[in-house]
């Protein structure tokens, strides 16, 4: 597909859209699949069939619009959803629902429905990687294509050198998004500078975190994003092979990803000869066996490769002997995600939001006891308060905020003393947590903390690929000494000796998965001591 084509597809697409004086848009993630997704698009089908409307009225899939938990969530717009026309959004939508929606096209919205567009949950939001939410239907290329898609993709191709692709990522100074925050521009770099007669790249799309589902949901709601932003990481790096490495419970991204490589190729846009110039490029998938431990670099090459899933000591690191010994660019899903409008608007557009040491926006998974749950995307730099108490509308069901715990069993709980501080990777670290790939759980006064830390240390236990003896042997000593704790049997020298394990396995683990595993210990150690030692014995009584 050259420009030309490209622009052809667009034009029919638009123009098919704009046929309907009305576009009604069903919710077609997985949250909303699971609330009755399906069932909601059949009787507004059937209805508007029944009503003889079905020429100017058209009901289709569209991805997450972030609110998971008042699902289905049924957007209705009017004109085409690609015009910059906001759509009265619905929740909470049942089959017994579509007459009324339907019978309002023209006048004014059911009004118990009616999802507040003013939400602070909709307008404190910044949209880059989720810029196509409510508008696209995720399972047809056309509909990507309308709204922009594959333009920057066919724009690097014909205009800039690989070497240009680099310096707008380089520009934009964009941090990988899947953990400590990497220079995408440098890592790109390091892989284009490498020699080997062939080079990968791979996308992670592992995502294990509990509490997190920011990348399943990018992959269910706008696959052709991932797709172009590969295509455009191989360019930049030299690679013309692809592979998106996904666990195995992910079935409905699985699908759609299946779907979107499978109309590429039909239209083009991947495989050989991309816009009609000498870039060659194509993608596969893997399934995973959904081992946590693969989300670390090294154990997801082994397993592409068909070896167990285990890591390895670095160096050489991936960027210079990475898949099948050749340089490999790994990314996660929003990192990558983000490269089609870097390339689009440039570098510097990007590097004008957020922080000027940690720019652009990042992807939350809302999660835990606050009202407003679901999908977020903010500036990098908003404050924890702003993300729980104005965009999350605060404490679920009048309670009072505890704690909230960030990245995962990676990551650590930060108590009320840190709500006022920016999300950014090293205020996170200074603060003794990690961003990790984005999921923000809040907890409410009634949560025991220590029960929190052997949660996640019996997460990490289960998860350990038990390669080294300080994470194998080390998790689960320490999860022993956290359920002795919880159980009212432990004393002031197994607290102590759970400290000393805490650094050990953190100082001497081989990857990062044990290297972080202290830090849920560690975190609620450092702000909720008072509440391990409420549990502790000393040989002279409680200690206090």
């Amino acid at each position: 597909m050259n420009p030309d084509e490209h622009a052809d597809i667009a034009a029919r697409e638009h123009k098919h859209l704009r046929r309907f004086s009305h576009h009604i848009g069903v919710c077609a993630s997985s949250s909303c699949l699971t609330a009755g997704r399906q069932a909601v698009a059949d009787a507004l089908e059937h209805t508007i069939k029944e009503r003889g409307l079905h020429a100017r009225c058209h009901v289709g899939s569209v991805g997450c619009q972030g609110l998971c938990a008042v699902g289905p969530l049924v957007a209705v717009t009017a004109g085409s959803p690609l015009d910059d026309v906001a759509p009265t959004l619905y929740h909470k939508v049942t089959p017994d629902d579509a007459a009324g929606i339907v019978d309002r096209l023209d006048g004014p919205p059911v009004e118990h429905l009616v999802l507040a567009s003013d939400l602070p949950f909709f307008v404190r939001q910044r949209k880059v990687v989720l810029e196509h939410a409510g508008k696209i239907n995720p399972e047809r290329i056309e509909s990507y294509i309308a709204a922009g898609g594959y333009a920057a993709l066919l724009q690097a191709l014909t205009t800039m050198t690989p070497q240009e692709v680099i310096g707008e990522v380089t520009r934009s100074g964009l941090r990988g998004r899947g953990g400590a925050g990497y220079s995408t521009g440098l890592k790109w770099t390091t892989v284009s500078k490498a020699d080997g007669p062939r080079k990968f790249v791979i996308c992670n799309a592992d995502e294990g975190d509990p509490g997190a589902y920011m990348d399943r949901q990018i992959v269910e709601s706008d696959p052709h994003r991932l797709l172009e932003g590969m295509a455009l990481a191989g360019y930049a790096v030299g690679a013309s092979t692809g592979y998106i490495y996904i666990r195995n419970a992910y079935a409905l991204a699985i699908k759609r990803m299946r779907a979107a490589i499978h109309q590429a190729r039909k239209v083009g846009l991947l495989g050989q000869q991309i816009g009609d110039t000498t870039f060659n490029f194509d993608v596969e998938l893997r399934i995973g066996a959904g081992a946590f431990v693969c989300g670390e670099e090294t154990a997801l090459i082994a397993a592409i490769e068909g070896r167990r899933g285990v890591p390895s000591p670095r160096p050489p690191y991936p960027a210079d002997q990475g898949l099948w010994g050749a340089p490999t660019l790994i990314n996660n899903v929003e990192t990558i995600a983000n490269i089609p409008p870097i390339v689009r608007s440039g570098g510097a557009w990007f590097a004008g939001i957020g922080l000027p040491h940690c720019t652009g926006t990042k992807v939350f998974a809302l999660a835990g006891d606050v009202a407003h749950t679901g999908l977020v995307e903010v500036p990098m730099g908003t404050t924890l308060r702003e993300l729980i108490f104005e965009i999350g509308d605060g404490i679920a069901d009048g309670h009072s905020f505890k704690a909230v715990q960030l990245g995962g069993p990676s990551g650590g709980c930060i108590a009320a003393d840190g709500l006022d501080m920016s999300i950014d990777y090293d205020s996170l670290v200074a603060a003794g947590t990690f961003m990790g790939s984005g999921g923000v759980v809040v907890l409410n006064e009634r949560t025991s903390m220590v029960e929190v830390a052997r949660y996640f240390m019996g997460f990490c236990k289960e998860e350990s690929c038990g390669k080294c003896i300080p994470c194998r042997v080390g998790t689960a000593q320490m999860y022993d000494l956290l359920s002795a704790i919880v159980a009212g049997t432990a004393s002031l020298a197994d607290l102590a000796l759970l400290e000393r394990l805490c650094s050990l396995v953190r100082r001497t683990s081989l990857c990062g998965l044990g290297q972080s595993a202290p830090n849920p210990v560690l975190s609620t150690l450092h702000s909720f001591r008072h509440e391990y030692l409420a549990l502790l014995q000393s040989n002279d009584g409680p200690a206090h």
